[in-house]
């Protein structure tokens, strides 16, 4: 079973950090990172002419480090390449795998790191020459088969993520424990309100599922149990999966915590082994983590879960049904470090997926995408400030390079409009079955 590079941790009493959690690391459990990748002179002297021309086109200020002192870019965001050898070893080794890991390196820095990696992002189809298109497919590196989200991958996927610690995820999270994007009533956001927009965002989908009292309700992606707690506080029976013992044991305790063990059973379990029937169904950015190869079983395993006139409720990040398609088989930095055997859906990659092999259609779907670049931000702050509190718990600079440039990253995203976050409100019509009758 292949997990992070980190020991397993095991699970916290509570969600405070505490004194006996620490681990021993240092950067040489990162070998990408530790030792300079083999790069042939050429590939590193292509992949230098390819980031000095598309850098010199760019509302950016890079510095090579070179000794010239001549800036590269058009004006706008800093940044500085200290060891350019290197950067352009790791680029043309791993293409932008590389460059983020040169960044987790500290081979590079920019005072504004958000603001850099959003012109990156806004401007991510005009990076490679046209010219070199075409030969994207051959350079870049494709996911490993290893990563494939069948049951057992989806496990082992999810433990590299959300079972690093409890303890390391509430340094930066608000008081809910809630790791998916807020809603926020007024932005920009502020630390202060971060609870109340993540317990409006609950709110929106426990509404838009129809949740009250008697409902029988399945969350599938626990968390840490601040949805099913509040779920279960307003009637309903609630039933929720996760493949994270980490969060489980954690969740559970929260729930007891709330008094409210009668009305949430917390499984761990793949969602695709759910039985029964329930009244809605509410899922909270997981769809993220199933994998494009099995989005179909997935939706097919929301019909037969839900009855006929019942809710399905998901917030989903999306991004541009083109831009899906471009990037279907590409292996990035995010799948390597943070999301393994992850995939980000379009609208219409739902669309046409519960169309087709599904009773579920589409009623609503709402965006919420500056409000994600703002709980980001939190997130990114919160964590930046907590570096003391990391160390403690183990986790080397390496490691908090990697989370922070993987926040600044994501919130990028989303600043630039190469995201977005939806809630989307789907409802099971007549028997369930789709136009092939394969959804029962």
């Amino acid at each position: 079973m292949t997990l992070s590079p980190y020991p397993h941790h095991s699970s916290p009493t509570d969600a405070s950090p505490g004194p006996g959690d620490r681990r021993s690391v240092d950067a040489t459990q990162w070998p990408d990172v530790a030792r300079l990748p083999r790069s042939s002179r050429a590939r590193s002297t292509i992949a230098g002419r390819l980031v000095r021309h598309a850098f010199a086109g760019l509302p950016l200020s890079v510095r090579l480090g070179d000794g010239t002192g001549k800036a590269i870019g058009l004006g706008g965001p800093r940044m500085t390449v200290h060891d350019p050898d290197a950067f352009r070893r790791r680029i043309g080794a791993g293409g932008l795998i590389g460059f983020g890991e040169s960044y987790m390196a500290g081979e590079w820095d920019a005072p504004d790191l958000v603001g850099v990696l959003t012109v990156l992002a806004a401007h991510a189809d005009r990076l490679i020459p046209p010219s070199l298109q075409r030969l994207r497919r051959s350079f870049l590196p494709r996911h490993p088969a290893s990563l494939r989200n069948t049951p057992e991958g989806a496990r082992d996927n999810i433990r590299r993520h959300y079972d690093l610690s409890n303890d390391l995820f509430a340094l930066f999270l608000d008081e809910t424990m809630t790791y998916s994007s807020a809603v926020f009533r007024a932005l920009p956001g502020d630390a202060s309100l971060l609870d109340d927009a993540q317990h409006r965002k609950i709110d929106l989908l426990l509404d838009a599922a129809r949740v009250g009292p008697g409902t029988r309700l399945l969350e599938i992606g626990t968390g840490w149990g601040e949805l099913a707690v509040r779920a279960a506080a307003r009637g309903a029976r609630v039933h929720s999966v996760t493949l994270s013992e980490e969060q489980r044991d954690l969740a559970l305790k929260r729930v007891r915590t709330a008094g409210l063990g009668d009305a949430v059973t917390i499984e761990l379990t793949d969602y695709r082994a759910v039985h029964g029937t329930f009244d809605a169904v509410v899922s909270v950015e997981m769809i993220e983590a199933v994998g494009i190869e099995f989005w179909p079983t997935y939706f097919r395993t929301l019909d037969r879960l839900v009855v006929p006139g019942g809710q399905v409720a998901l917030q989903a990040i999306t991004m541009a049904h083109d831009r899906m398609t471009a990037t279907k088989d590409t292996y990035t930095w995010i799948h390597k470090y943070i999301f393994p055997g992850g995939m980000i859906p379009s609208l219409e990659a739902i669309e046409q997926i519960t169309q087709q092999l599904t009773g579920l259609r589409t009623v609503r779907s709402d965006r919420y995408g500056a409000h994600y670049a703002e709980t980001l931000r939190l997130w990114r702050e919160a964590f930046i400030q907590q570096t003391d509190s990391v160390d403690a718990l183990g986790f080397d600079r390496t490691f908090r390079r990697m989370w922070a440039f993987y926040l600044a990253y994501s919130e990028a995203g989303f600043r630039s409009g190469y995201l977005d976050v939806r809630q989307i409100v789907l409802t099971r019509t007549g028997d369930g079955a789709g136009a092939d009758g394969g959804a029962r």
